[in-house]
């Protein structure tokens, strides 16, 4: 994992080191510029990040500085070690500079870098137990939906730059099939339910044109789109839609035929296991939950710990249970919200309208109350959009993908419409205030505008601290007075629970050798989600050891800490000033988080 190894590109994390690939042969090796001992901290980081761009292009994409828009960043054995190599080196690189009298901010960003590329080096002997190719995240659709939303075709150079994306993309997957299939010789590799869904996402992204006498693939449609938006020459926009098409059809169509073939073959061996399966799985578990909990909570303490979160909150649920005309206990309560068609709209177009629709008046509607509680407001705009057809059968009920920097490209909150029966409406407005504002959007459009700091913090992820954040962006607007549908408010509380559980399933799964069925049944009589999003769910949580557990704690961090300052300060606690401080750093540790906000609130007293 490189420097830029985890991004948060939507409402989950994506392993770009993991889920992209090019060959190694194409792209630049990084400038190894001399070293002086008088360097500025500050040049010393610019240049770190200039050194991760520059073999990097799909992270420069995202935010918005494309350059070798022709490629793809580098997969495999060779980038693995040059990261490895290059978070050495910056560490011996930074102990050369004068680190006397800093200020409080640069001597963080110290501590915090060296802290990233402790954890790459960390992370190298588990290089080879993540897995580049699920049914919900991968190659086989990372690659479409990068060239799809990312990749933008603004003129004829980058049409021509996103045709020949294309060609390199098949050495890109030729990559990541050499990494898969080393892996399953060592028994790694997805579970059994991955591999249909895997096939299935590949066979809709190669049904059309070019690749059939078919309409238009979802590739060529798009590609498509984007010439006829730029209203080129007629000879032009013909040379450019056939390269395409010739590119499609001869070099991508082939390599995923080269993948499908792979994982059908493969199938047959695949079993249902969580990470303690894997070699040294037990401690490849541990160091996840390390990573993406920033803490050194074991998982019988998260497990333990979501028992007692779940029971809590199903408390908090019975107390609502009037307001909705619902007698008995929980399992009444649950069947209320799962089969009420009060809850759902319809399972037609018209249904998925409305539910976009509800999703912007939500919006809107936190939108013009954020200046109350917020000093620094999001300057980029946020769009919702449903997850597209092609990709809906694999993608989570929603997730964020964020702007880039330069206001070309907005954040995008993606609600998945494939089954309308997943998607209750009673919790929509929580999942708008997660994945939008003041959520994910929030967090990550402040965070690019934190000039002060260094891109690595301004554009970093930390898991436990920007799902921790989206957590407590449901609850917040709970004490600004929304949530005013008892069944919102009941909706408020499921998503709250949801997460709750996952603090017991994943450590069930990788930790306990829960089976998926046994996973399911306890979301299903924990929690009220229909059991099609509680399949999908633990299906996630299987493939990604860890990642949910980030969630609950960080809210339980960011509340701990908001009640701390609130008890110190009294009647000087200023929210907006609290605010200011969790999101004024950028993504940080928890442990880093604690000290900002216990610094600030000894500066007020």
């Amino acid at each position: 994992m490189s420097l830029w190894g985890a991004k948060m590109i939507s409402g989950t994390v994506i392993w770009i080191a993991m889920g992209c690939a090019g060959p190694p042969d194409v792209v630049a090796e990084p400038p190894v510029a001399e070293v002086a001992q008088e360097e500025p901290l500050s040049a010393f980081f610019e240049r770190a990040h200039a050194e991760a761009l520059a073999t990097d292009p799909v992270w420069a994409a995202y935010l918005g500085v494309p350059h070798d828009q022709t490629q793809w960043t580098p997969f495999g054995d060779a980038r693995e070690a040059e990261d490895l190599a290059n978070a050495e080196r910056w560490l011996a690189e930074l102990a050369t500079l004068d680190l006397s009298d800093l200020d409080a901010q640069d001597a963080l960003s110290v501590r915090l870098f060296r802290r990233e590329q402790e954890q790459t080096i960390a992370a190298y002997p588990w290089r080879r137990h993540g897995l580049p190719l699920t049914h919900i995240s991968g190659t086989h659709t990372w690659v479409a939906s990068f060239l799809m939303t990312v990749h933008r075709i603004d003129d004829a150079a980058s049409a021509a730059a996103w045709v020949e994306r294309v060609r390199n993309a098949g050495p890109l997957i030729d990559q990541v099939l050499h990494r898969v299939q080393e892996q399953a010789a060592q028994g790694i590799r997805p579970p059994a339910y991955s591999h249909p869904q895997i096939l299935h996402a590949i066979d809709n992204l190669t049904t059309g044109a070019p690749f059939d006498d078919g309409p238009a693939s979802p590739l060529l449609a798009h590609f498509d789109r984007g010439l006829a938006a730029l209203a080129l020459p007629a000879d032009a926009a013909v040379e450019l839609h056939q390269g395409a098409s010739d590119a499609l059809r001869d070099v991508l169509g082939p390599a995923y035929g080269r993948l499908a073939a792979h994982v059908e073959a493969d199938a047959p061996q695949a079993k249902v296991q969580g990470a303690w399966a894997l070699p040294d799985g037990g401690a490849y578990y541990a160091h996840r939950l390390k990573v993406v909990t920033t803490t050194d909570r074991t998982a019988d303490e998260i497990h333990e710990l979501g028992l007692s979160e779940v029971a809590r909150i199903q408390d908090e649920m019975r107390a609502l249970m009037p307001a909705l005309g619902v007698k008995g206990d929980l399992p009444q309560l649950f069947a209320h919200l799962r089969n009420s068609e009060a809850y759902f709209e319809s399972e037609d177009e018209a249904g998925r309208a409305a539910y976009l629709n509800l999703a912007r008046s939500y919006i809107a509607g936190m939108e013009a109350v954020l200046p109350e509680v917020f000093a620094h407001l999001p300057e980029a705009t946020l769009e919702v959009r449903r997850v597209e057809a092609w990709r809906e059968n694999s993608a989570g009920k929603g997730f964020y993908q964020s702007p880039s920097t330069d206001g070309a490209r907005p954040g995008i909150f993606y609600a998945n419409l494939a089954k309308m029966a997943n998607m209750p409406t009673y919790q929509l407005e929580a999942l708008v205030y997660h994945e939008g504002v003041p959520g994910h959007h929030m967090q990550n459009a402040v965070s690019q505008r934190l000039d002060d700091l260094p891109p690595f913090r301004r554009f970093g992820h930390i898991t436990a601290y920007g799902e921790g954040w989206g957590l407590y962006s449901e609850y917040l607007p709970k004490e600004l007075g929304f949530y005013s549908d008892p069944a919102s408010d009941v909706g408020r509380l499921a998503m709250e629970l949801w997460r709750a559980a996952r603090l017991v399933v994943d450590t069930g799964l990788h930790d306990r050798k829960w089976t998926r069925d046994q996973a399911i049944a306890y979301l299903m009589t924990e929690t009220p989600n229909p059991k099609g999003d509680a399949v999908k769910a633990i299906e996630r949580y299987m493939v990604w050891p860890g990642q949910a557990t980030a969630y609950k704690i960080g809210m339980i961090e960011i509340l701990r800490l908001r009640e701390g300052a609130k008890e110190a300060l009294g009647e000087r606690f200023d929210l907006r000033a609290f605010h200011g401080v969790v999101l004024g750093s950028g993504p940080v540790p928890l442990e880093v988080l604690d000290e900002q906000v216990q610094a600030w609130v000894a500066d007020q007293r």
